[in-house]
């Protein structure tokens, strides 16, 4: 008799276990990669980098095909993942502390070269509803100590400070929120170790992961066995060339695939929505990688710039091996924190769309009339001040420096090649109206008129 009761409240407790971890709310990790170009994944196209873990996590999950960053460059992309909100509305339009043209055409506008403290983060969003939150990697927010992620609301900051790229990828590293490993250790490995640790400590209550790999951004640094073995494997033809940088890819993929797979050992995946995007398109400077067919890279207006990889896995709820072309942008990750913890309270999200609807279904759409970017910068890549909407598929951009607007239709000119603006004089200006009144929505501010412009001075 006595064994019989012992058996049945065992049973209870494990009964009363697993209703407690399926009634919880889920668990969200973000995985926001630096400078990750469209086809920077085998199970995006490319021709060279192996990608196996997270080819496995699309084939578990769902692909965006039409996903972008918010901005062309990283901190704006970062704290519209971070608020939901477009960089345009935070002031914070370019990388901290950007690029300075003194003589150019144009002065960028007096700008926001940090996170606002005011601003309510995604860490933030989720704490009240008992969520353990970590940022695991790169911050680039803000300067001063102040501005970093455990004064954000995350509970622990793991390698994020003012940094927008790390001194070295291998040990010691000389990032001040990361004590130096063995010398040697990578950084890409030792990130995903510490998020790992920070997964098995909060297995048993719900967590937001935020894992910003400083990978793949310069300074191209790998092991150099992995080095040696694109060196080898590369041939003539092959569209992505650079064995340094596709050692990096390589290396960030054993990381994810660390991560995730730590999530199923612990029996986490049906409880864990994973986001996996990167910050903005892939460095085509330098012969870094080629974006290839989208027209150019990081810091330009073309798709090359701002249309990134995205996989979002969560089992049970994401049907597996889905494509989705519903276009969405980083400020959706925001909204869609929110919509699967049931976080209430913080109003709307007039620059965000939760991604659920697209997630239970890929033909689904979502209530949004156009993406919006503004960047009234200069970026040492040669791009000049613009703004850009898409319009299902249309696109217009709006260069500042001499009122010119350039017309695309993605659907047939994905390479942006074909510029339409004299054929379609009245799509044009239909969308350039309409862009004009998104900027004065957000109170977008616009570049200036430089005094000191020298057309003779090269900058």
């Amino acid at each position: 008799m006595t064994h019989r009761i012992l058996t049945l409240c065992l049973f209870a407790l494990l009964c009363s276990s697993t209703a407690n971890a399926r009634d919880r709310p889920p668990n969200v990790v973000v995985i926001l990669i630096d400078d990750l170009g469209w086809t920077d994944l085998a199970c995006f196209g490319s021709d060279l980098y192996e990608t196996p873990n997270l080819d496995r996590l699309a084939s578990e999950g769902m692909r965006f095909t039409d996903a972008y960053a918010a901005c062309t460059v990283c901190s704006p992309t970062r704290a519209a993942v971070m608020t939901g909100k477009y960089p345009a509305r935070l002031h914070l339009t370019d990388w901290i502390h950007g690029h300075d043209r003194p003589k150019a055409k144009l002065r960028p506008p007096e700008w926001t070269e940090y996170l606002p403290l005011e601003e309510v983060t995604m860490a933030e969003a989720l704490a009240p509803l008992g969520y353990a939150s970590a940022s695991v990697g790169k911050w680039h927010l803000g300067d001063e100590p102040g501005r970093w992620p455990d004064h954000h609301g995350f509970t622990e900051n793991v390698a994020g400070y003012g940094k927008g790229s790390p001194p070295s990828y291998f040990s010691p590293y000389e990032i001040p929120t990361l004590d130096d490993g063995p010398e040697g250790e990578s950084l890409t490995d030792r990130l995903a170790e510490e998020a790992v640790r920070f997964i098995e400590a909060n297995a048993d209550r719900p967590f937001l992961l935020y894992l910003p790999h400083y990978a793949v951004h310069t300074p191209l640094q790998a092991k150099e066995d992995l080095v040696e073995h694109y060196r080898e494997k590369i041939t003539p033809g092959v569209r992505h060339d650079n064995p340094v940088y596709a050692a990096m890819v390589h290396s960030m993929d054993e990381a994810v695939g660390r991560v995730v797979g730590a999530i199923d050992r612990l029996g986490l995946a049906e409880q864990t929505l994973i986001l996996f995007t990167s910050d903005n398109g892939g460095l085509e400077l330098r012969d870094v990688t080629d974006n290839h067919p989208l027209r150019e890279g990081k810091g330009s207006s073309y798709e090359g710039g701002v249309r990134v990889p995205m996989i979002a896995r969560w089992p049970g709820v994401v049907p597996p091996g889905t494509t989705c072309d519903e276009p969405v942008i980083s400020t959706d990750l925001f909204a869609t924190a929110l919509e699967v913890s049931g976080a209430v309270g913080h109003g709307e999200l007039p620059d965000a769309r939760s991604l659920v609807p697209l997630l239970r279904d890929p033909d689904a759409t979502l209530d949004r009339d156009a993406l919006y970017w503004h960047y009234p910068h200069y970026h040492p890549g040669g791009a000049t001040p613009y703004s850009a909407i898409r319009a299902r598929d249309w696109k217009l951009v709006e260069f500042f420096e001499d009122d010119r607007v350039e017309l695309y239709h993605l659907a047939e000119d994905l390479g942006e090649a074909d510029d339409l603006a004299s054929a379609m004089p009245e799509k044009a200006e239909e969308l350039r109206g309409r862009l004009a009144s998104w900027r004065e929505s957000v109170g977008a501010q616009p570049p200036r008129p430089n005094p000191r412009y020298d057309p003779d001075s090269g900058d």
